[in-house]
């Protein structure tokens, strides 16, 4: 094994340990659509699946299956019929679906079943359940279309959704469904998906669709210049959708966000859009930070903000990597669990990416912001400065007239946020007493009165 992949690979898997932890024993509804299917992405997003319900999150797929009733519609030939983005389900088209909906589930029970030496499923065991856990009602006629066997959700039986859940099994649902009296309805994998999230009050609701999310200029083709918004707050989220016209095709802006919008108005904490076309991208979108498509949640995750006790962990985990290469002094747990109400932090989703601590020498009217650190999956993005300016009002409402810092590498990085370097023998006297001569950190001032 070369050390190249070691120095790549260690510090890689301790980014994602945080993620792991955070989503162990939470529930992500997943809605697939069945486009993914027909381009051959079965077996990737099986075992990624599998190794995502390894780290013990709780999953519950609905697959779509709208290319795969189209295909047998041509083959009887009967043309697809649409309206306000919902099928209008005849006859045929009724048949058409159920045919889909069983071919399909053997297929993904069929991937999940794989267990070949040297590929990601080796030694997986993943049961997978599907059964009757949602109740059906007619769309009926809307707007003088009748609609004829297409259905809306009456009813999730989210207790059996839960038990299966609870078993250790991957709950797999299709968009098909039955009213009381035994009628069979066709509904849409996003109405599904949407409302089996918000009746579980899943941690996340999935999309994995045709579409690689939302631009940050929705009027632009996605590139370079115009890239994915990877984090739209709701109320930003709805305004946009205030604007857009009405979605008629899954490639619409606002046919996979009106769901998103819908699923955290319910309760669903965070809703995501993401494209099937490239590989691992549920893998990308949970456990890396900026994700990969776009994520709508009810407010913004990022918070800059005091750190309390349950932050030390976290910042331990942050820094740690800072002493060993000698940027950082060695910090135990008493101490910052001591200090900890000096730390300023930047929390993201529950994970701590940046740090900053503020000890104050009130005589002199001065005080040191120490262990300033920035994870280096975020570094260049600005994170630094924010903290060192919160450090700076934090000084200010303090009554300080300054704030120095002691370091052996960063020093540029200062002076150009207005820090000027001075001899050690400018340190207040309480500070001079623990510098240490031997490591000769240079002592850099900025005045913030």
């Amino acid at each position: 094994m070369s050390s190249i992949f070691n120095f790549t690979f260690v510090p890689w898997f301790r980014s994602v340990a945080p993620y792991i932890h955070k989503f162990r024993n939470q529930t992500f509804v997943l809605g697939v659509c069945g486009e993914a299917i027909a381009a051959g992405k079965l077996p990737n997003l099986a075992q990624d699946l599998a190794l995502i319900q390894s780290m013990g999150v709780k999953i519950v797929l609905v697959h779509g299956f709208r290319p795969q009733v189209n295909e047998q519609l041509k083959a009887k030939g009967h043309t697809p019929r649409y309206a306000k983005g919902i099928r209008i389900t005849d006859e045929v088209a009724l048949d058409c679906a159920q045919e889909a909906a069983g071919q399909l589930r053997y297929e993904i029970e069929a991937a999940f079943s794989q267990g070949l030496p040297n590929t990601p499923m080796a030694g997986a065991t993943v049961r997978v359940i599907s059964g009757n856990f949602l109740t059906a009602r007619p769309v009926g006629i809307v707007d003088g279309v009748d609609f004829q066997h297409s259905g809306v959700v009456r009813k999730i039986d989210t207790s059996g959704i839960t038990h299966s859940l609870a078993m250790g099994a991957l709950v797999l649902m299709s968009p098909f469904g039955f009213s009381p009296t035994g009628e069979a309805f066709n509904l849409t994998m996003e109405e599904v998906a949407t409302s089996v999230a918000t009746a579980l009050q899943a941690d996340k609701l999935i999309f994995v669709t045709e579409v690689p999310g939302i631009a940050t200029n929705v009027h632009l083709p996605v590139g370079e210049d115009n890239p994915i918004d990877t984090e739209l707050p709701l109320e930003a989220a709805e305004k946009l959708l205030a604007e857009l016209p009405m979605a008629d095709k899954p490639t619409d802006t606002a046919f996979y966000l009106q769901h998103c919008i819908k699923a955290c108005k319910g309760g669903v904490e965070r809703s995501h859009i993401i494209p099937f076309s490239v590989d691992g991208s549920i893998l990308l979108e949970v456990y890396v930070h900026d994700g990969i498509g776009t994520m709508v949640v009810d407010e913004k995750l990022e918070s800059l903000r005091e750190a309390d006790v349950d932050d030390v962990g976290g910042i331990l985990q942050l820094i740690e990597p800072f002493e060993k290469d000698g940027t950082l002094v060695k910090r135990s747990r008493t101490e910052i669990e001591r200090d900890v109400g000096l730390y300023t932090v930047i929390e993201h989703d529950g994970v701590i990416f940046a740090c900053a601590a503020l000890y104050t020498y009130t005589e002199a009217r001065t005080a040191e912001m120490a262990a300033l650190t920035v994870s280096p999956d975020v570094q260049g993005q600005g994170d630094g400065e924010r903290v060192l300016k919160r450090i700076e009002q934090r000084a200010k409402l303090a009554g300080l007239e300054s704030i120095f810092v002691l370091t052996t590498r960063t020093m540029h990085w200062f002076i150009k946020r207005g820090f000027v370097q001075v001899d050690p023998d400018w340190l207040p006297e309480a500070r001079k007493r623990k510098y240490n001569w031997d490591r000769k950190s240079q002592v850099l001032v900025k005045n913030i009165s």
